[in-house]
């Protein structure tokens, strides 16, 4: 049973199909990991929209605070720089994830580049086993088409020969 069972597993390991499996899986990760640094590039994007819009918002707030000294309300000026401290942590909250973005990202180009040579080799692996094999086949082939019974009938001419120099003999 055991040798049986072993017989069927042997049988059952195509290198080929398993090197297949195995392209196809690093192209599946390939795209997942191109479709990551794409995320990771817009929210980089969307990084910079916000701290552009942040950075509006606190120059807005200085401007009305510069206005409401020169109005002589103080009270308005300090909800107005109060408002622009605001600004400007948020900016600054939004520069801190715009660089764990950045590095997020190329992280993700590093990945993708390392990931692409990986897979370039295992085609290349894969086309080489695949030429390796269809050459074996061949040598298969050709061995049993000069093997079948040309041999034997070479054999079979050597022999009469032999015999019809005995007689002579």
């Amino acid at each position: 049973i055991n040798s049986n069972i072993n017989a069927i597993l042997d049988s059952a390991e195509n290198p080929e199909k398993i090197a297949r499996l195995m392209i196809q899986e690093m192209e599946d990760t390939l795209v997942e990991v191109r479709t990551a640094a794409a995320r990771a590039m817009a929210d980089k994007k969307e990084m910079e929209r916000e701290i552009a819009h942040y950075t509006d918002v606190r120059n807005d707030w200085e401007t009305k605070a510069g206005l409401a000294v020169d109005k002589g309300r103080e009270d308005l000026a300090r909800g107005a720089l109060i408002a622009k401290q605001k600004a400007e942590t948020e900016i600054e909250r939004r520069r801190e994830a715009m660089e764990s973005a950045e590095e997020a990202f190329a992280k993700r180009q590093d990945d993708l580049s390392r990931l692409q040579v990986k897979l370039d080799e295992a085609k290349a692996k894969h086309r080489a086993l695949m030429m390796r094999r269809e050459a074996a086949e061949q040598r298969i082939r050709v061995r049993t088409q000069t093997y079948d019974g040309r041999v034997d009938d070479a054999l079979a001419r050597y022999a009469t020969v032999e015999r019809k120099v005995d007689e002579l003999e």
